[in-house]
């Protein structure tokens, strides 16, 4: 073990930027050299420009050598040729601390990017282009996206970010996971994967293009894998003159609301490294290193606003233990046999029924091999050039001189830690609060009318999660127990008679679509009716996305088993968004406004906005608000949204999927912080509490291994 620790002491890691990027059917070779490149996804907006630096520092120091980031379009063009690059959208910036950090960059342009982000990353703008079919060969479509590729293309050679201008930019990505929608385009497939990869060739970036998920990409584009078992899953690059690489390797998955978290141990992800390294890859990439935060209302449909909290460094930028430690181990043991593994030649063979060594020999008589036990359930005992090895299930030992076994996946070293959270404020004094109901409209107050009901994304353009179908109807049918029937696209409907609430129903992921079915009482004569429909993000996959609907479809009331009326082609009148929003009520300019008033808890009602004021607590941890006594909602912190919240929507298990909200410090001041929620149920704020985030190590032993 002594040994062990002065070799990981004596790796050191030193990236020069600059030099021509070139590959061959081995790595990436970069200023002459071949590498084994360990990259981790940190995406600049899900952070904030004051957690740039120790994020990128904690990954170098976990053993990292690349930086990889999507480019978000919807964020930076905000209407055709109007671009925004300041605050946590400053993609120069973050490049450039990359840089001066001394590691590489990874720049997954897209621009289609999904990544569970809303609307995959496309401007909803690209709605309304006449004729447009997206991420097929469609001329509107394509005009576009090649503007906008062309554009980060520009800026970052105006910078000099690109490797081939001594900059830290590598490898750049074009589209993203093509393939799993290319067959629904039939021969509009294929020639755009042809015209994507031209396009983006010729705009000369010096350094390789990558296509994710892309057998077909074609010359000189480098296909690559995502997955958690690239080792296992890969079929390979579909060239031999073009490295393996695998782009996405999820360290967990992410989460949405009503689902529980996914843990992935650091055993398993260490394996799955190391299988594809002794499978002749040489570039891994971590999806995520550090997930980060969907803050305002960036997270796709029903994902929650925590973002990979699992990753190896946690939503708040905390080193997750053993992941983080786990791997920076791995990292150092693959990196003391590079020149090895890149100069050698490659034999596999069978060490026993599940069992199986990858040997590297270069011609200076260097050698590293990788036992292999693929058995998950038992140890195996193996023969290996006359010595004797144990392997622990599912597993692989790492030894740099075909020799001495330096590391297994499956044995931990790294101690454990686990997160403590502290209230650091209540906020159960009454008289700090305020509140401001919002309006119910009806029919009458509507400018926007329709004789059908409009489909909720393109009547909203994405400018608000709320969209209000209202009517006015005569009623003077005989019905005693009259049930409002409706059927939605949406996410979530409320639904209020005569300005009375009536109740609400929410659909779920991985069902598109729910009924509600709520008991009413109609008055004799004119009667209105005022449904809020609901987004909780918008699609962020699947092919014609600009064709998907969302929003009602049918409207009924029903008398037992009876039609009593067909309400779906009546003459509805629309409103875009709550009245809160459209008065801005929590941005500074109207937090005096004369409309809030003391907070009544005795007539808690749907579409509340709370506001109050709290001091930033001393110290340096992290930042988070416990809403667990919350409904559903957003929350703004001095005017800045820190995501969505709907701690009412709970797992199969009873649990909330998120309670803790993330405020970065860089949203604080010292005193007199406002803080302004938007509760759409009837959540209890002043039950809620500020706390600070730290980890402490826990009592899991410093030395042990798991089954898989």
């Amino acid at each position: 073990m002594l040994i062990w620790w002065w070799w990981v002491a004596v790796v050191v890691m030193v990236v020069q930027g600059g030099g021509e990027v070139t590959y061959d059917g081995r790595s990436l070779i970069i200023d002459g050299q071949h590498k084994i490149l360990f990259s981790g996804s940190i995406h600049y907006p899900r952070s904030t420009p004051q957690m740039w630096s120790s994020l990128i520092a904690k990954g170098k120091e976990g053993g990292l050598n690349v930086i990889q980031t999507y480019v978000f379009w919807n964020l930076h063009e905000l209407q055709p040729g109007q671009y925004d690059f300041s605050g946590r959208y400053d993609l120069v910036k973050f490049i450039k601390e990359i840089q001066a950090q001394g590691l590489y960059a990874a720049l997954r342009i897209g621009p289609f990017i999904e990544s569970e982000w809303t609307y995959g990353g496309f401007p909803f703008w690209l709605h309304d282009i006449p004729g447009i079919v997206y991420r097929s060969d469609n001329e509107p479509f394509k005009f576009y996206m090649q503007n906008f590729t062309a554009k980060i293309v520009n800026l970052m050679k105006s910078e000099g970010l690109y490797a081939s201008q001594g900059g830290p930019i590598i490898l750049s990505q074009i589209e993203n996971e093509y393939q799993n929608v290319e067959a629904a385009f039939g021969e509009k497939g294929p020639s755009y994967v042809r015209w994507a990869a031209k396009m983006a060739v010729e705009l000369e970036t010096g350094v390789p293009w990558v296509m994710c998920k892309q057998t077909d990409a074609p010359d000189p584009v480098i296909n690559t894998c995502n997955g958690m078992r690239c080792g296992e899953t890969f079929t390979g690059p579909n060239s031999p003159n073009k490295p393996s690489m695998w782009t996405e390797n999820w360290t967990s998955f992410y989460q949405v609301y009503g689902g529980e978290p996914y843990i992935r141990s650091a055993q398993d992800i260490a394996f799955h490294v190391t299988l594809f390294i002794a499978k002749n890859g040489s570039y891994v990439n971590y999806y995520m290193y550090h997930g980060g935060t969907n803050f305002g209302r960036t997270a796709s449909a029903y994902v929650i606003t925590s973002y990979y909290d699992q990753a190896p460094l946690d939503e708040y930028g905390l080193k997750r233990q053993p992941k983080w430690g786990h791997l920076k181990e791995l990292h150092a043991a693959i990196n003391l046999s590079s020149t090895t593994l890149l100069q050698g030649v490659q034999t596999n063979f069978s060490l026993g029924q599940f069992q199986e060594a990858y040997v590297f020999q270069d011609a200076t008589k260097g050698c590293v091999a990788f036992l292999v036990n693929n058995d998950g359930r038992e140890n195996a005992t193996v023969q290996f050039r006359n010595l004797t090895f144990q392997l622990f299930p599912k597993s692989i030992s790492i030894l740099p001189d075909c020799e001495t076994e330096i590391f297994n996946t499956a044995k931990v070293n790294t101690e454990y830690n686990e997160r403590t959270i502290t209230t650091s404020q209540t906020f159960s004094a009454i008289d700090g609060w305020e509140e401001f109901k919002d309006d119910i409209p009806n029919f009458l107050d509507t400018s926007l009318k329709s004789n059908t009901l409009l489909e909720h994304m393109n009547t909203t353009k994405d400018k608000s999660d709320y969209l209000w179908y209202t009517l006015s109807f005569q009623h003077n049918a005989s019905c005693n127990e009259p049930v409002l029937h409706v059927e939605s696209l949406g996410h979530v409907a409320h639904a209020f008679v005569n300005n009375i609430y009536a109740g609400a129903a929410q659909g779920n992921h991985d069902v598109k679509g729910f009924t509600m079915e709520i008991p009413i009482k109609l008055n004799d004569g004119m009667n209105n009716i005022s449904i809020l429909s609901v987004m909780v993000g918008l699609p962020d996959s699947g092919a014609f996305l600009e064709r998907r609907f969302t929003g009602l479809k049918k409207v009924e009331i029903r008398c037992g088993e009876m039609e009593l009326y067909n309400l779906t082609n009546y003459e509805w009148g629309y409103q875009v968004g709550l009245l809160g929003e459209k008065i801005e009520i929590h941005t500074e300019k109207e937090l005096g406004n004369s409309e809030w008033s003391k907070i009544d808890l005795s007539t808690k009602q749907p579409l509340t906005w709370y506001k109050t004021e709290f001091d930033a607590p001393i110290g340096n941890d992290p930042i988070a608000l416990n809403l667990s006594t919350m409904g559903k909602g957003e929350a703004w912190v001095n005017g800045q949204s820190i995501g969505r919240f709907w701690v009412s929507f709970l797992t199969s298990h009873g649990n909330s999927s998120q309670t803790m909200y993330h405020v970065p410090g860089s949203f604080l001041k010292p005193f007199g912080n406002v803080l302004v929620l938007l509760e759409e149920f009837k959540g209890d704020p002043v039950q809620i509490t500020l706390d600070t985030i730290s980890v402490t190590n826990s009592h899991e032993p410093i030395s042990h291994y798991h089954t898989l």
